[in-house]
């Protein structure tokens, strides 16, 4: 390890094999598919040499993972799991967990947790809900924000500065233009609503069911999704699930809020 100044006068510590880990972890995260060691090599503008111990050491700690087949690396879900030890993600997961087991009991449906990370969502936590089948989307599932229902109803509750941040950031990552126009049309009818509520996009037989968990500084910092399972022999209960979900959202921000909380108990006091 070396130390020097910058050009700020202040003093600068270098740890190269740290520095090579993590812009190894760095490049396969914005990597759209797995990457070999030279796509990687030549991506971060180093030798194989160079990256070779990294890819093995990152791989016995279980960052990483080779296909045996292409001997192509990938990300592990292991950063993940060390991203919810966080203060901030602890204390949400603390206040939604026994939220989702609710949800689930009273509706028989299955409700996911979700953020928004780079771009892209990601299912924290879920709940398999139903007594025969449950519909339940797997830990660390993600696509773009912009493209997503839980992604937008995350979107639809921010400051215009973290919205065009966040995206800027699903532009970054996405193959065609976003028509801005339409998602901020999209964005304020969810507003407007202060919920979500049509068929999959993805899945035939799905309705995605979805509100807002409101943090303290006003913005969503996540939002709770229930993949719906419509059955043939059984009546529709969508807007009994929707109110279900909706006052575990509100309780949960509630929570994580205390000034949301004080302006609830001034208004039920009024």
């Amino acid at each position: 390890m070396s130390n020097g100044s910058n050009e700020s006068g202040k003093l600068s510590y270098s740890a190269p094999a740290l520095t090579k880990g993590l812009e190894v972890l760095e490049l396969l995260a914005e990597a759209d598919t797995s990457m070999t060691m030279k796509a990687i090599a030549d991506g971060l503008g180093r030798s194989k040499n160079e990256i070779f111990r990294m890819l093995v050491a990152l791989q016995e700690r279980g960052y990483i993972d080779r296909d045996p087949e292409t001997d192509a690396f990938s990300l592990t879900d292991r950063l993940f799991k060390l991203g919810l030890h966080t203060p901030t993600t602890q204390d949400l997961m603390s206040a939604a967990m026994p939220e989702l087991s609710a949800i689930a009991m009273e509706s028989q449906q299955s409700p996911h947790l979700v953020v928004v990370n780079h771009g892209l969502t990601v299912v924290t936590a879920a709940v398999p809900g139903g007594e025969d089948m449950s519909f339940t989307l797997k830990l660390g599932y993600g696509r773009l924000a912009t493209d997503s229902t839980s992604g937008q109803v995350i979107l639809a509750f921010q400051s215009a500065a973290t919205a065009k941040r966040i995206v800027d950031e699903c532009q970054g990552r996405s193959s065609t233009p976003i028509d801005r126009k339409a998602l901020d049309k999209e964005l304020a009818a969810i507003r407007g609503r202060g919920y979500e509520l049509h068929d999959s996009r993805d899945f035939v037989g799905i309705t995605d069911i979805c509100c807002p968990i409101i943090g303290a500084d006003g913005n969503a910092i996540a939002s709770i999704i229930i993949a719906y399972v419509n059955r043939h022999t059984r009546e529709s209960r969508h807007a009994a699930t929707l109110s279900v979900l909706q006052a575990a959202c509100d309780r949960i921000s509630s929570r994580l809020s205390p000034r949301l909380r004080s302006s609830k108990e001034m208004t039920a006091r009024g």
